[in-house]
């Protein structure tokens, strides 16, 4: 009984520093976000005031309402939406077809292709800005959509056929064989069997590839040169004026920005989750 007695006072220890511990932490990862929805419904005079209040007085959609009526800054999440989801529905359609061939077949220089995909993600992206923006220019497409869905490619690819062609792995290659034996073609084993299996994989690569299109920043700045080709994260930089910031706006813009990546996780969480754990078992 007393063993049993000591296992039990343990294991309540044990869930209340577990429970402790995420408390803290989700109060870590929360609170930026609260002060930051906060303050998008301030005057900009109330959002240095001292002492701070995390609900104000002057609840005012002020800040929503410049935003959502300007067309320059609507402009912006359109460009986003449009950039984002060009390079998430191209990155997987291109990740899934280079994912198969590595997982099912064999082919000359395989291994050093692999490689050649994984190195590509030790490169910092920092380092091909000024090569990437000479490339635009002279194929102009320089300002364009198709300059910024190509470059960002390149980042998201690497990334998403390694976690596909992992999550391919995982699949036995007997469902394969099975559609192949009924007469039907390698395409359309991929899509018809494959393709719905996987799911949780390709969903885990799509908000992953995704997030990096809507949040990138800084080929957004180098590769465009108008405004009604900027990006949400350059709209709420140009917020930020020569003599005083719109702070009210720039929270505002933030918490429209997160909405997209907060609904892709609360919807496909699950899949999300189960996929990026298969895919990351074996490559």
């Amino acid at each position: 009984m007393n063993l049993s007695a000591r296992r039990r006072r343990q294991t309540a220890a044990q869930k209340a520093l577990l429970l402790v511990g995420l408390t803290v932490g989700g109060l870590f990862a929360g609170l930026p976000v609260l002060w930051m929805a906060s303050n998008s419904f301030k005057k900009n005079t109330e959002i240095f005031a001292l002492p701070p209040k995390l609900i104000t007085s002057g609840f005012s959609f002020d800040a929503y309402t410049s935003i959502l009526t300007d067309p320059t800054k609507v402009r912006f999440f359109i460009n986003s939406y449009v950039v984002a989801l060009s390079v998430t529905a191209l990155t997987l359609v291109v990740a899934i077809l280079a994912a198969y061939a590595f997982s099912r077949y064999e082919f000359p220089f395989k291994n050093a292709l692999n490689v050649l995909v994984i190195s590509v993600q030790a490169v910092p992206p920092i380092t091909l800005l000024i090569p990437y923006f000479g490339l635009v220019v002279a194929l102009k497409m320089y300002n364009t959509y198709q300059g910024l869905i190509l470059t960002y490619m390149v980042f998201t690819l690497p990334y998403a056929i390694i976690m596909m062609t992992g999550y391919f792995n995982t699949l036995p290659r007997e469902l394969d064989e099975a559609v192949k034996v009924d007469g039907a073609g390698a395409f359309q084993a991929l899509w018809r069997v494959l393709v719905p299996i996987a799911v949780p994989g390709i969903v885990s690569v799509g908000i992953y590839t995704f997030m990096i299109a809507w949040n990138e920043y800084l080929f957004a700045l180098t590769l465009t040169k108008t405004e009604d080709m900027r990006t949400v994260p350059i709209g709420i930089q140009l917020l930020m004026g020569q003599h005083s910031y719109e702070w009210s706006e720039m929270m505002a813009m933030s918490i429209l920005g997160c909405i997209p990546v907060m609904l892709l996780f609360l919807f496909f969480q699950r899949y999300f989750i189960g996929g990026m754990t298969a895919g990351a078992v074996k490559i």
